[in-house]
């Protein structure tokens, strides 16, 4: 299971070669969801095959259809909760190269009231899976953690040596699976990337896939929302040490997101060495900020309403990148003002997100 293979076709009379690629078959779990479903469509663009997998309690099934139908020949998907046996699928869907695991429980404040769940989906879920894979032989993951991993920042900007002392559930789950990526990678030979997400906003540039929560936990969703009257926004941050009194966080586009996906696919494939990197845009802005943004290009005073304070928010998060710049050759190209019109061009096509 290499990287592609190459098929070499000549004609007769002029000379020529042409190269089918066929690339590898990539397994991407939380593929309904609003990263998932922009990876697959990312993926499936740069000619990977694709299995997607979605148990479509959050994700949605509209836009794997429609990527079903964009791509009928690379491109199946299974109804599946990762927390059962998944011997079936692995059994059918022979030689996957790679494993993306997206699908998670991950609203922060929802990890604070209810914990039980976090730490079963993201961590017990996650140990069910790499236990498949194990039995399967499928020996490379990169694995969707997040900056909450790190909890308050003691230094900016954060980079990978920062020391781990998450503050809710969520973060604490996520950094018990990355513990438990790295046994097995320590114990069964897994190459493994993971990828910590900084603040994940936009859509993609031509609107057709988004994201479809309702209400989104995302702020750049909810504030582009409130602009087009889809439903009221409401502030919920709580009043932190900023020069605004709002918490200040690093915004990453999701498409750049899903390129440093497909370049760390492509690390592991070439290194079959594992490591642990940040993805954001090494710059931040605060809550206020990107609230204007929004004002800004939509023309729209936004009605802004206060709403209760969510739990287990840090004053401020802000991404070192040097390591995603120099191993996987990656940078982020859009800035807040991209991902802010590409979610106006996806909202205004699809202002109640996918329907089901």
């Amino acid at each position: 299971m290499g990287e592609f293979i190459l098929q070499k076709e000549e004609s007769t009379g002029t000379h020529f070669i042409s190269y089918n690629i066929i690339m590898s078959k990539i397994l991407i779990t939380g593929a309904g969801g609003y990263i998932g479903s922009v990876a697959t469509d990312l993926f499936l663009s740069r000619g990977y095959e694709v299995v997607g997998l979605d148990n479509f309690q959050t994700g949605y099934r509209e836009p794997l259809e429609f990527l079903k139908n964009k791509y009928p020949n690379q491109f199946r998907y299974y109804e599946a909760d990762l927390k059962n046996n998944l011997s079936p699928i692995f059994e059918k869907e022979k030689n996957i190269s790679a494993v993306i695991h997206y699908a998670a429980s991950c609203v922060v404040d929802e990890s604070v009231k209810n914990p039980g769940k976090y730490f079963f989906n993201n961590v017990a879920v996650t140990a069910n899976l790499l236990s498949h894979m194990d039995r399967y032989e499928i020996k490379n993951i990169i694995f969707s953690s997040t900056c909450a991993v790190y909890g308050e920042a003691e230094y900016y900007p954060i980079d990978e040596k920062h020391p781990l002392n998450p503050t809710t559930p969520y973060g604490a789950s996520k950094k018990m699976a990355e513990d438990v990526i790295q046994w097995y990678g320590k114990l069964k030979q897994f190459n493994f990337m993971i990828l910590r997400y900084f603040n994940v906003c936009g859509a993609t540039e031509d609107g057709s896939i988004g994201d479809s929560k309702k209400p989104s936990s995302l702020l750049v969703q909810n504030a582009v929302r409130g602009a087009l009257g889809i439903e009221k926004f409401y502030l919920t941050c709580p009043e932190v040490d900023t020069p605004d009194k709002t918490p200040i966080r690093d915004y990453i586009d999701v498409v750049d997101l899903n390129l440093a996906h497909l370049k760390a696919v492509e690390y592991l494939f070439k290194n079959k060495k594992s490591e642990i990197i940040n993805l954001g845009t090494g710059t931040g802005s605060s809550v206020l900020e990107v609230v204007n943004q929004v004002k800004k290009l939509t023309g729209v005073e936004i009605p802004v309403e206060k709403g209760n304070t969510r739990s287990g928010d840090d004053a401020k998060k802000i991404a070192d990148i040097t390591k995603a710049e120099k191993l996987l050759g990656w940078k982020p190209s859009k800035t807040i003002e991209d991902s802010v019109k590409s979610l106006i061009v996806w909202y205004k096509n699809h202002p109640q997100g996918w329907k089901s």
